[in-house]
C-alpha cells in the first residue's frame, strides 16, 4: 500500500528537495504529487520503506480533500486551455475560410466602413465607423474587435465595442489608433480576447489554497461538503408587483446561510426577483456583489437598481457600459472624485518632464559605453569623460537620467492615488456590478463581499461561476439549466458544459425555489414546454395568458390567411410532402432548406403589410446557414427584423416567432435538433404568435417532436403547406 505524505507547499523546487532529503526521499521515490490547501501531499512508490512522523500522515479526509482539490484545479486549467485555442481557432479559421461577404452575412464582420474621429473620454480613443447602408450584426457592445483595410489576419489593431447603430458602430482604442482607420474601405470582425480565459486560470489557483470560509464555500461548490439549510426570513417587500412564488424565493434567498438557486423559467421574472434580493441585502447592510458572464445582464441589473435610493458602481472597461449608464462607471466616478483634479496635473507634470527629458542625450547601450546610471551621475558631477564619452555628453546623459528618475517616481505615485481613489469609491458602495472575469482585475480581487448575487448562472461554465463566489460570504445564483447550457467550442472540452447551477440544483433541490408565474406567453405557447420541462407548473398571468396578435390594430392578410389569423398564437407549417428537402451548402457543415427559407420571408413580409413592426418580428433556426440564407434574402430589401440562431435568442423575446426547424431528409435524420433544450429555448420567445416551419415526417422520428405536433395539432393548428 502506497504511502501518504503530507508537507507544507513550497514554491521552489530546491526547498522541495530539501524537504525530501529530511525524510531520507528522493523525487524517485515518489509516485504522485497534489498540492491543494497550502500542503503538496505525496503518494510514494510502493517500494519505499519508510516510516514517517505521525505529523506528516495525512487524516484520510484531509487526504482526499487534497486529492479532490487537486484534480478539479488540474482539470479544469486543462479544459480552459483547450476552449481558448478552440474560440481563437474557430475565429481565425473562419476569417481564413469565409469571405468578408458571408461573414458579414453570419453577423460578424462589418465591411465598407470610414472612421471618424470622437471625442476622447474616459482615457479612451473613440472612432465612429459609419456607412450609408444598414448595419445587421452580432457584433454588439463590449465585443474585441479587429479592425482592418480589408485583410484582417494581416492587422493587429484591435479595440472595444462601446456602440451599435443602424448606421454605425463606435470603437474605443487604448492608444491612439492609426490614421488609416479615418479612410474608406475599413473593415470590422468580431474577436476572440483570451484575458477571460486567464482569470479563470489564475482564480483557479487561488481556489486551490483557500483557507477558512472560502475553503468552506469551495468545498461546497464543489460537493465536497453539505451546505446549511435555507429558513425564510421576513421582509417588507420594496416591489409591490411581485407574486407569491417571488416572494417565497426572495424570503428563501434572504435566509440562506451558504448558498440559494432561484430557479427562473422563461418570463417568470427571474431579474425583478433578483433585484429584490439585492436592495434587501442592502437594507441589512450587506455589501452585495452582482454578476453575469455577459456585460448585457449585467447592464441589464443596473439599468433596474439605477433609480433605488443606493450607491452603485459599475466595474469594467468603459466602452462595455451602456453610454446612459456611464454615470455609475468607476471610471466616470473617478472624474468626478475630489483627488481626480489633484491627479490630472500631476499627470500634466509627468507629460512637461517628458518633453523636457527629450531635451537631453538618452543613455543607450551604445552612447553610455555600458557605463551604470551612478557612475554617469558621478561621472558628470566631477566633469569628467570616460571611455570617449564627452563631457558634454555625460552631463547631457546625467541631466536625462534626473529627469527620468523623477518622472518614475511620480509616475509610482499616482498610480498608487489612483488605486487608493479607486479602492475608496468601490469601499463607499452598496452594490458593485461587473462581469464574473472583471471580479479577478486588479481593481476588484482584493475585495469580498457578503453576498454575491449571480445572474446567467446556468449559461456560465464552472470555472466562470468560481470567480464571483471566491470574492463572497454567501451566494445567490439565478438560472434555468432546462434552457441552453454554456457555450463551449470544443468538443474535448464539452464537460465544461455543465454549468454549477445545474450541479448544485440536482444535488440541492432543498435550497432553490422556481418561479411559477410567467409574463411572456400566451398560455398555448407556453403548454407544452410547461408539461414537458417544467412538470406543469407554470401558470400564465392574467396580463399575458390570452393575448394574441388581436389586441394590436392590424390589416386582414393578403395570403397565408390562416396561419396569419390574429386570433390564434400557435401553428405548424407542415412540408411534409412537397419539394422542400434539406441542403449543405458548398464548404458548410451547417444545413439549410431554400423552401422553408422562402416561406420565413413571405411571413415577414405578409406580417410588415398587415402592420406589424419589424422589431416585433424574430426569425430562428437551429441552423446557421439557414440563418444566413434568410438573412441575405431580407436584406435585399433592407428588412431589419432579426434572424438569429437559438443561441443568439436566448433571453429575448418577441411578439411573433417563426421558427424554420430547417431538417427534412427521407432518413429521419435531425442531427442537433435532439438537444432538447434547444426547442425549448426556441418555443419560448414568441409572446402572442408562434409559428413553426417544418418537416413533420422527419422530425416525428424523435419522440419529443412527436409529442410537440400532438400537442399544436390540440391547442393551435397544422396547416399543410403545397
Amino acid at each position: 500500500m502506497s504511502i501518504p505524505i503530507i508537507l507544507p507547499k513550497v514554491a521552489d523546487e530546491k526547498e522541495f528537495i530539501k524537504q525530501l532529503k529530511k525524510l531520507n526521499l528522493k523525487k524517485s521515490d515518489i509516485k504522485t504529487i497534489y498540492q491543494a490547501n497550502g500542503y503538496t501531499l505525496i503518494i510514494l512508490k510502493k517500494r519505499v520503506k519508510i516510516k514517517p512522523p505521525k505529523n506528516i500522515i495525512p487524516t484520510r479526509e484531509e487526504e482526499e480533500e487534497i486529492k479532490s482539490i487537486h484534480q478539479f484545479v488540474e482539470e479544469n486549467k486543462y479544459l480552459i486551455e483547450l476552449e481558448r485555442v478552440a474560440e481563437i481557432s474557430r475565429q481565425i479559421n473562419e476569417i481564413k475560410g469565409f469571405s468578408g461577404y458571408e461573414r458579414e452575412v453570419f453577423g460578424r464582420a462589418i465591411l465598407d466602413l470610414k472612421g471618424q474621429k470622437q471625442p476622447k473620454r474616459l482615457n479612451l480613443y473613440f472612432v465612429k465607423f459609419g456607412r450609408n447602408r444598414t448595419i445587421d450584426t452580432e457584433i454588439s457592445s463590449g465585443d474585441i474587435v479587429l479592425i482592418s483595410r480589408g485583410e484582417p489576419l494581416k492587422s493587429d489593431v484591435t479595440g472595444t465595442v462601446s456602440e451599435v447603430k443602424k448606421h454605425f458602430i463606435t470603437v474605443a482604442f487604448e492608444n491612439t489608433p492609426p490614421k488609416w482607420v479615418y479612410l474608406p474601405g475599413i473593415r470590422i470582425d468580431l474577436y476572440i480576447n483570451d484575458i477571460t480565459f486567464k482569470r479563470m486560470e489564475e482564480n483557479l489557483e487561488e481556489l486551490r489554497d483557500a483557507t477558512g470560509r472560502k475553503r468552506y464555500l469551495r468545498n461546497i461548490a464543489l460537493g465536497l461538503q453539505e451546505p446549511s439549510q435555507s429558513l425564510k426570513s421576513d421582509f417588507k417587500v420594496f416591489n409591490q408587483n411581485l407574486n407569491k412564488s417571488q416572494k417565497e424565493a426572495v424570503s428563501f434567498a434572504l435566509g440562506s446561510k451558504d448558498l440559494f438557486l432561484i430557479h427562473g423559467p422563461p418570463g417568470t421574472g427571474k431579474t425583478s426577483t433578483l433585484i429584490e434580493i439585492i436592495l434587501q441585502e442592502v437594507k441589512r447592510k450587506n455589501r452585495v456583489l452582482a454578476v453575469a458572464d455577459s456585460n448585457t445582464a449585467v447592464d441589464n441589473m443596473l439599468q433596474r437598481l439605477a433609480d433605488k435610493d443606493i450607491s452603485l458602481v459599475r466595474i469594467g472597461h468603459p466602452a462595455r457600459i451602456l453610454a446612459e449608464l456611464e454615470e455609475f462607471s468607476i471610471h466616470s466616478k473617478f472624474e468626478k472624485s475630489f483627488e481626480a483634479e489633484a491627479i490630472r496635473k500631476g499627470w500634466e507634470e509627468v507629460a512637461l518632464l517628458v518633453k523636457k527629458r527629450e531635451e537631453f542625450s538618452k543613455p543607450t547601450q551604445a552612447r553610455s559605453r555600458g557605463m551604470s546610471y551612478d557612475r554617469i551621475l558621478t561621472l558628470a558631477a566631477r566633469g569628467k569623460s570616460q571611455r570617449g564619452v564627452s563631457v558634454q555628453t555625460m552631463q547631457s546623459m546625467a541631466k536625462w537620467i534626473k529627469y527620468d528618475r523623477k518622472i518614475e517616481s511620480l509616475v509610482s505615485s499616482l498610480r498608487l492615488e489612483e488605486e487608493e481613489t479607486y479602492k475608496k469609491i468601490i469601499k463607499t458602495c452598496d452594490v458593485v456590478l461587473a462581469t464574473n472575469s472583471m471580479v479577478m482585475s486588479e481593481m476588484l480581487k482584493s475585495f469580498e463581499f457578503d453576498v454575491a448575487v449571480i445572474d446567467e448562472g446556468s449559461q456560465q461554465i464552472i470555472p466562470s461561476s468560481l470567480i464571483p463566489i471566491m470574492r463572497s460570504n454567501r451566494f445567490i445564483i439565478a438560472g434555468d439549466h432546462k434552457q441552453l447550457p454554456p457555450t463551449v467550442v470544443s468538443e474535448e472540452a464539452k464537460k465544461l458544459r455543465i454549468s454549477l447551477f445545474e450541479k448544485l440544483i440536482e444535488s440541492h433541490k432543498n435550497l432553490s425555489k422556481m418561479l411559477k408565474v410567467q409574463y411572456r406567453m400566451n398560455e398555448k405557447i407556453m403548454g407544452f414546454s410547461n408539461t414537458m420541462f417544467y412538470n406543469g407548473k407554470l401558470v400564465a398571468d392574467e396580463s399575458v395568458k390570452n393575448h394574441t396578435l388581436a389586441d394590436f390594430e392590424l390589416k386582414e392578410p393578403s395570403k397565408y390567411e390562416d396561419i396569419l389569423d390574429v386570433k390564434e398564437p400557435l401553428f405548424f407549417l407542415d412540408t411534409k410532402g412537397m419539394e422542400a428537402a434539406e441542403s449543405l451548402p458548398d464548404r458548410s457543415t451547417s444545413y439549410e432548406n431554400v423552401k422553408e427559407a422562402r416561406i420565413v420571408v413571405e411571413l415577414v413580409k405578409e406580417l410588415l403589410n398587415m402592420g406589424m413592426e419589424e422589431e416585433d418580428i424574430g426569425v430562428i433556426s437551429p441552423y446557421l446557414s439557414q440563418v444566413k440564407r434568410i438573412k441575405q434574402v431580407l436584406s435585399e430589401d433592407e428588412i431589419l427584423t432579426e434572424v438569429k440562431s437559438v443561441d443568439g435568442f436566448q433571453g429575448r423575446e418577441k411578439e411573433v416567432i417563426i421558427i424554420s426547424f430547417v431538417r427534412s431528409n427521407e432518413e429521419g435524420s435531425i442531427g442537433f435538433l435532439k438537444d432538447l433544450r434547444r426547442l425549448n429555448v426556441a418555443i419560448t420567445r414568441a409572446k402572442r404568435k408562434l409559428i413553426c416551419i417544418g418537416d413533420s415526417a422527419t422530425l416525428s422520428k424523435e419522440e419529443l417532436y412527436k409529442e410537440f405536433l400532438k400537442y399544436i395539432k390540440d391547442k393551435g393548428k397544422i396547416v399543410n403547406v403545397y
